[in-house]
């Protein structure tokens, strides 16, 4: 434990430094002024964020930098921040011991030193540092498992798609490290396609987890099953078995999950709860993918209905999750209109960023809600 005491008087450091050798205090350093400190400090933290003292004990009333002062410096310095800084004082004025615990200071205490009670003060502003630190290391070890989580989570999820005959771009932006919406996409052949775009209930930690045990599932039943009212059924079974072990809690997400045929030329789809994508068949009709079930996990048996729509050449559909037009608050009705819009215009060029297309610029503001899109064109072979 390293104790810096700063006073500008000679006698004062003698007798502080005398109660806490005595009291097994060994690591202490004297200094006489703030400038001291922190020039100190500055050569103590050089490559370094770690704090240099576990507690200053810090005189009110010096010459050229006052305690208050010199304690307002330090704050503004994230490595410094978390020392503990009793105030050590012959001032009796209230306004400002209450201004030094205003600037960051944790305690104080007045002169003449009662030794009783500077170890005291001592021994639980150290406790407190000690579990300030064991929090922060938590907090570390904790940040370092959400990144690798992360990691994990990104790798669940297919890059874009581009081929002759179909293109998928992706724009997924999760609202913290770990995401509550999910895309996945299979080849069956070299025609025929299942994708599907989900968004559990919501957000963060336990959604995203939640996410990943649905993830790891739906990847043999869209191999296995094919069939969207087979898929959506069996993903159903799958979270009613996880409420039923759980019991607390009805876990449950919301999907579009369908199978693009390049060469039948068709798109059979089922809606499970979800906003309702869209469907421009051959730039002329604009299809709303509206018709399903419910969403999935809401009830151990479901009815399911899928939809099938023909077209003659080329579809294009956009598929997205609420978060993209919730994230706009007051704005939300116009965003809808606005992904509408986009929906029923044929887009050119192969490199399309969707969330761009909406104004949304990734970083630019903070996201209340996951955002998911993505923007599918099939086409007959070249």
């Amino acid at each position: 434990m390293k104790i810096l005491i700063v006073d500008d008087h000679p006698v004062n450091l003698f007798v502080v430094e005398k109660i806490l050798k005595n009291a097994g205090y060994e690591d202490t350093v004297s200094l006489s002024s703030a400038q001291a400190l922190f020039d100190y400090l500055q050569i103590e933290t050089i490559g370094s964020n770690a704090p240099s003292a576990d507690l200053i004990l810090l005189d009110i009333m010096m010459p050229d930098i006052d305690g208050i002062e010199t304690c307002r410096r330090l704050q503004q310095f994230e490595h410094l921040r978390e020392i503990p800084i009793i105030f050590v004082t012959a001032l009796e004025d209230s306004n400002k011991l209450a201004e030094a615990l205003d600037v960051g200071g944790l305690d104080y205490i007045t002169k003449p030193i009662n030794k009783v009670e500077l170890l005291a003060r001592i021994r639980v502003a150290l406790r407190l540092k000690q579990e300030k630190d064991w929090h922060a290391e938590q907090e570390q070890k904790l940040s370092h498992e959400l990144d690798l989580a992360m990691q994990i989570q990104k790798s669940l999820m297919n890059p874009p798609l581009d081929e002759d005959n179909i293109c998928i771009h992706i724009s997924h932006l999760p609202s913290n490290k770990l995401a509550g919406d999910m895309y996945y996409w299979h080849r069956f052949s070299d025609h025929k396609y299942g994708v599907i775009l989900l968004d559990m209930m919501g957000h963060g930690i336990s959604s995203s987890m939640i996410c990943m045990y649905i993830s790891s599932v739906l990847r043999d039943s869209i191999k296995q099953l094919t069939d969207p009212v087979l898929v959506i059924k069996e993903l159903n079974r799958y979270m009613a078995l996880l409420s039923n072990q759980t019991k607390e809690h009805n876990y449950y997400f919301t999907a579009i999950y369908l199978v693009i045929d390049t060469e039948a030329k068709t798109v059979e789809y089922v809606n499970a709860g979800h906003p309702p994508g869209y469907a421009l068949l051959d730039g002329k009709e604009l299809a709303a993918l509206d018709r399903g079930c419910c969403a999935v996990g809401f009830f151990e048996e479901i009815q399911i209905t899928s939809t099938t729509l023909s077209y003659s050449e080329r579809v294009q559909l956009l598929l997205f999750t609420d978060g993209v037009y919730e994230n706009f608050g007051a704005d939300e009705q116009v965003m809808l209109e606005k992904l509408r819009y986009i929906a029923g215009q044929e887009w050119s060029g192969r490199a399309v960023s969707p969330i761009h297309l909406l104004g949304f610029q990734e970083g630019s503001e903070p996201q209340k809600d996951d955002m998911c899109i993505l923007m599918i064109q099939g086409r007959e072979k070249a």
